[in-house]
């Protein structure tokens, strides 16, 4: 039914004067990966549950600024707008032009101003997460978004909105006070939330690998809820909760995996679905203490990987000829 008032944007939607183009440079020009442009009704009910619910919720909100910027379309509306090709039209034209049959449609445009996805309808926050990941990480470049989708197996999980579990994770209480006793192994903490594609992906593909999960016995590994009140000891002694521990390190993104050395300071840290599948390669900058010499993970990969590749092809040494028959035996006695 439509709603009796009229909908509201919420005030980090993008001002603009709808010339998509401009609005796009600018967005590139911040670090940013593209715009996305919303088109909605004033009186739409799922509109209003795409704004009240996913435009509500603290990570998508935080995650959608920070890669994008989001430019309201009112499809009815006979004010003109400049897409992002340069082409000049009514909002309802366009509208139409890109077939949003359904309100809400989201089309996301990448930095080149090609369309990387099209949302018809609402979407829950759990595929709402994905298709923002999917985009800003650059996945819409090699898959098609089901195929992405399908990638986060949902079935390892006992109940709707739980963690999954891993084997080498350490259970509760999590004690992580490194200031008293220097630890014989380095700290990686999980942080993660329910109902999360992204963590989904991490538990059925790059952790489920067994040269993975053997890196892994060489860490004291934990998996924090980043909004639960979980009670943990920080390396630095001191007493906090997962979420405030999640805030005070500028955690927003699930997940977010962040590796400390054995007295507890940080190393690195990875958050994005592309960086999962550069795990083992973390594993073994922490392992081998890389980060000792060089800080730069990039740089140490890189030069790791031109030492490898100058071994393979170093020239094998000449082999010395056989002696005849002969010779050997004589040798032998």
């Amino acid at each position: 039914m439509p709603l009796d008032d009229l909908l509201t944007y919420p005030d980090w939607f993008k001002s603009s004067f709808l010339a998509l183009d401009e609005d796009l440079a600018e967005a590139v020009a911040a670090g940013k990966q593209g715009i996305v442009v919303y088109f909605g009704q004033k009186r739409c009910a799922y509109c209003k549950m795409l704004i009240d619910v996913n435009f509500q919720t603290p990570d998508i909100v935080t995650y959608t600024r920070k890669h994008f910027d989001v430019i309201p379309i009112d499809i009815w509306s006979p004010e003109e707008v400049t897409t992002p090709a340069g082409e000049s039209m009514s909002e309802r034209e366009y509208s139409q032009k890109l077939g949003t049959n359904f309100t809400p449609s989201l089309v996301f445009y990448d930095a080149d101003g090609r369309i990387a996805l099209r949302l018809r309808g609402y979407y829950p926050p759990y595929q709402f997460r994905a298709a923002l990941e999917y985009v800003a990480d650059g996945h819409y470049k090699r898959e098609e978004f089901p195929v992405y989708m399908a990638r986060g197996d949902r079935t390892l999980r006992f109940e709707p909105g739980d963690l999954v579990e891993q084997s080498f994770f350490s259970p509760p209480p999590y004690n992580l006070d490194r200031t008293r006793f220097q630890s014989e192994l380095p700290l990686v903490v999980f942080f993660e939330q329910g109902d999360c594609h992204a963590c989904d992906v991490l538990h059925t593909q790059p952790l489920q690998r067994n040269s993975i999960r053997r890196l892994f016995e060489g860490f004291e590994s934990i998996q924090l809820d980043m909004w639960s009140d979980t009670p943990v000891v920080r390396p630095d002694g001191t007493r906090t909760t997962a979420k405030e521990w999640a805030g005070e390190l500028g955690v927003f993104y699930a997940p977010t995996i962040i590796f400390f050395d054995e007295r507890g300071d940080e190393i690195i840290r990875v958050d994005s679905v592309v960086h999962f599948f550069r795990l083992r390669n973390v594993l073994n900058y922490v392992v081998s203490r890389g980060y000792v010499t060089e800080p730069n993970f990039l740089r140490w990969s890189s030069r790791t990987r031109r030492l490898l590749e100058e071994e393979s092809m170093a020239p094998t040494p000449p082999t010395a000829p056989s002696p005849p028959p002969g010779q050997r035996q004589n040798a032998a006695r």
